[in-house]
């Protein structure tokens, strides 16, 4: 069996790791040379625009997925055309736009941070009077990992707000109080069959995700799986699919949810009975979805930037490492370390013991 994969990122990596043991090929059709995916499969170095490219994609896969929710629409429009694609078209055309998936949560009762569009500096003046501030402006667009944003604190901010994004169609967004951050990961068979992780408890840096941690018998779980299942069936889903969300007041409101694997995910390979990614290739390939239990208490830390030395990390007990292979750079993603234990006191004293290996350096901008 062979599974095409648009992208060829560290995502796509994982997914062709996970791919090899169920004796499924990738490839990986992503246009930078130095794709740091090429090294598990076979890599079609081509344009998203090269329709012969296109075509001997579509005769070379049985299935088609992707590892980042902006790949041109219009690519996977002529891939479906031709064999089927998983997630579905209609999942990812709603998560490349901030404003569609906002009015899909309110349609399915999924709570969100107070909004409006905005189109033009008076409407970003009407929607801060609207809204009030602190509020942050996005573009509707593109932005991931705190790109394409700008938070107005004062009405001082407005113009340079606009100067600095007042070229995409934008969408402010109240600030949100919440006591933490958490993602739940699910994933939805061609049958209809759903499975999900247990929370992910998250926190950010710069924007970037940072820490990771799983909770097994968190009391939002419930609460998060209701509205996964309410996206997942509504999306008519196949695959995983990451929900993002904060918690307010014993209440859970959304921020986003990505049609894809996920980084608040990766504690999985290690952690958990099934990857992120063996499930998503199960669910896109008509297999049977596998458990999602956590094995011990696993949690998952970004290395942002820099490599912390490999034969230090390798020193702590239940650390698994993962490096990209990419060149290092600042605010880049260049790999992660997933920490795994037999108690919760176990797990926290193991990442501080990662953490101690892992300066500052890696999350501010430095010289590459």
């Amino acid at each position: 069996m062979k599974i095409g994969v648009l992208g060829g990122g560290q995502l796509g990596r994982m997914l062709g790791m996970a791919a090899l043991p169920l004796a499924i090929e990738p490839v990986f059709w992503e246009p930078e040379a130095s794709a740091c995916a090429q090294l598990i499969g076979e890599h079609l170095c081509a344009p998203y625009e090269d329709a012969k490219a296109l075509a001997l994609f579509a005769q070379d896969v049985e299935v088609c997925t992707y590892e980042f929710e902006n790949v041109p629409s219009p690519v996977l429009t002529a891939l479906a055309a031709k064999l089927p694609v998983y997630p579905p078209l209609a999942a990812l055309e709603v998560s490349q736009d901030r404003l569609t998936e906002k009015k899909l949560f309110a349609k399915l009762g999924i709570r969100t941070a107070p909004y409006a569009s905005v189109d033009s500096e008076q409407d970003l003046r009407d929607a801060v009077s609207q809204l009030g501030l602190p509020a942050i402006l996005k573009t509707r667009r593109l932005g991931y990992d705190g790109k394409g944003q700008f938070v107005i604190r004062s009405e001082a901010d407005i113009a340079a707000a606009w100067g600095t994004l007042g070229s995409a169609a934008l969408i402010l967004e109240g600030f949100v109080k919440f006591s933490r951050e958490v993602s739940i990961i699910a994933v939805r068979g061609q049958d209809g069959a759903t499975a999900f992780y247990p929370l992910s408890e998250n926190i950010h840096r710069d924007g970037i995700l940072f820490t990771s941690h799983a909770r097994s018998d968190d009391a939002m779980q419930a609460y998060a799986e209701k509205f996964a299942s309410a996206l997942l069936a509504e999306l008519n889903y196949v695959g995983v699919l990451c929900l993002e969300l904060f918690e307010v007041n014993g209440e859970l409101v959304a921020n986003e949810f990505a049609p894809r694997v996920h980084n608040s995910g990766h504690w999985t390979i290690e952690g958990s009975e099934t990857s992120q990614f063996e499930n998503h290739l199960r669910a896109v390939m008509g297999l049977p979805l596998g458990e999602t239990a956590c094995v011990g208490f696993p949690a998952m830390i970004n290395l942002v930037g820099r490599l912390p030395p490999l034969e230090s990390l390798l020193t702590i007990p239940q650390v698994h490492v993962h490096f990209y292979g990419k060149a290092e750079k600042p605010f880049r993603k260049v790999g992660h370390v997933t920490v795994r234990a037999d108690s919760e006191v176990q797990r926290e004293q193991r990442i501080v013991e990662v953490l101690k290996l892992i300066s500052d350096k890696n999350i501010q901008e430095t010289q590459s």
